[in-house]
C-alpha cells in the first residue's frame, strides 16, 4: 500500500471510531501528498461533519465533487450535511437529483432517495415525499439500515403497518440499532401497545447512552450554562413561567420517566409544576424545576453554534403547551358558558 492510500485508510479507521482529531490530521496528510484528490477531500468534509461544522464540510465535499464530478459518495453525503444541521433542503434535493442521474445499482438509488425523501418531509412536501416512497426500490435489503430507512419512510407518510414490518425486521436483524429501536417504540404506541412501546423505548434510550456523546459536544459546566442562557433569554411572556426554576442538564431522561411515558428522546421536561415558592409577594411561580437532555439536544442541533437554539425552540414548545394552550383553553370554555 502507497503512503497516500495508508493515510487515507487510517483517516476513515479513526473516524469511524470517533477519534475525529486523528482523522482529520491523517486526511491532511493525503492532501499534502496529492492536493487533487477527490478522496482526502471527502474525508475531510466527513470529519468536519462529525465535528459539528457543516459549512466546513459542504465546502470540503463540494471540492471533492468539483474535482470529481462523478464522486456519488461525496454528493450524498454532501445532501446529509444540508438536510442536517444546515436545514438547506432545497440545496440537499438538487444534490440528491444529481447523484440519481448517476446511481446504477440499487443501493446507490436507495441511497440518494431516501435523503431526497427527508429532504421532502423537512420542506412539509408529502405528497411529493409520498411519491418517493412509492417507486423506491423493492427488497428485502441486504443492509438492515436500509431495511429501517424504508420503514421510517413508510410511517413518515402515514403508512403505519407496512412501517412496522419493516422496522421490526431490521431490529431483528440488527438488534443494537438504536434509530429503529425508537421508532418501534413509536410505532407499537400507535398501535396501542404500551407495554411493548415502553420496551422499545427504554432499549432505545439504553443504545442512545452507548453511542454517547458527538465528538463536539461541550463539557457539562458549559452545557449547563448555554442552557441557562436559553432560559432568560425567553421571551417575557414565557418566561414569567420558568424565572424561578432551577435549571438541571442530564443525558437522557432517566428510566423511571421513560417508564412513566416520557419520551426517551425529549428535549427538556418541565418539572415541580406548581411547586416553587421564590416568589417575593408568595404567589409561587408554575415551574420549580427545568431539565434539559443534553444528549437529544445535541442530537438535533448538529453542532455548537445551535445548540442554544434547539434549547430554547424546545422551551418554548413545552411552556406553551404545558401552560398557555391549557389557560386558552379554559377562557374559551369560559367564554361558550
Amino acid at each position: 500500500m502507497d503512503q497516500f492510500s495508508a493515510h487515507l485508510d487510517r483517516g476513515w479507521d479513526l473516524a469511524q471510531r470517533g477519534d475525529t482529531r486523528g482523522a482529520d490530521a491523517s486526511a491532511r496528510r493525503a492532501l499534502e501528498l496529492d492536493p487533487n484528490s477527490p478522496e482526502a477531500h471527502n474525508l475531510l468534509g466527513y470529519v468536519a461533519a462529525l465535528e459539528g461544522e457543516g459549512e466546513e464540510a459542504i465546502e470540503a465535499y463540494r471540492q471533492a465533487i468539483a474535482l470529481d464530478d462523478t464522486y456519488l459518495e461525496a454528493m450524498l453525503n454532501a445532501a446529509e450535511v444540508y438536510i442536517h444541521p444546515l436545514g438547506d433542503f432545497d440545496e440537499a434535493i438538487a444534490m440528491c437529483d444529481q447523484a440519481l442521474d448517476l446511481a446504477e445499482v440499487d443501493e446507490e438509488i436507495l441511497d440518494a432517495m431516501l435523503l431526497k425523501l427527508d429532504a421532502l418531509l423537512g420542506k412539509g412536501d408529502l405528497d411529493e415525499a409520498a411519491a418517493v416512497v412509492a417507486k423506491l426500490p423493492a427488497g428485502p435489503y441486504d443492509n438492515p439500515n436500509h431495511t429501517f430507512l424504508v420503514g421510517r419512510a413508510h410511517f413518515e407518510i402515514g403508512q403505519v403497518e407496512k412501517a412496522g414490518e419493516l422496522i421490526e425486521q431490521a431490529v431483528a436483524s440488527d438488534p443494537n440499532h438504536a434509530e429503529a429501536t425508537y421508532y418501534v417504540g413509536l410505532i407499537r404506541d400507535e398501535a396501542g401497545d404500551p407495554r411493548g412501546a415502553t420496551a422499545a423505548f427504554l432499549r432505545s434510550r439504553e443504545l442512545d447512552l452507548e453511542l454517547g456523546m458527538p465528538p463536539w459536544t461541550p463539557a457539562r459546566e458549559a452545557f449547563l450554562k448555554l442552557a441557562e442562557q436559553a432560559v432568560r433569554g425567553l421571551n417575557p411572556i414565557l418566561y414569567r413561567y420558568v424565572e424561578s426554576a432551577d435549571v438541571y442538564v442530564s443525558d437522557v431522561p432517566a428510566m423511571e420517566l421513560v417508564a412513566e411515558g416520557v419520551d426517551p428522546r425529549a428535549l427538556v421536561l418541565l418539572d415541580g409544576l406548581g411547586e416553587s415558592d421564590h416568589d417575593p409577594e408568595g404567589n409561587g411561580f408554575p415551574c420549580a424545576r427545568v431539565f434539559v437532555y443534553a444528549l437529544n439536544v445535541a442530537r438535533l442541533a448538529g453542532g455548537v453554534e445551535d445548540l442554544e437554539h434547539e434549547i430554547t425552540l424546545a422551551l418554548e414548545r413545552e411552556i406553551t403547551a404545558t401552560f398557555l394552550e391549557p389557560e386558552q383553553g379554559e377562557k374559551s370554555e369560559g367564554e361558550l358558558n
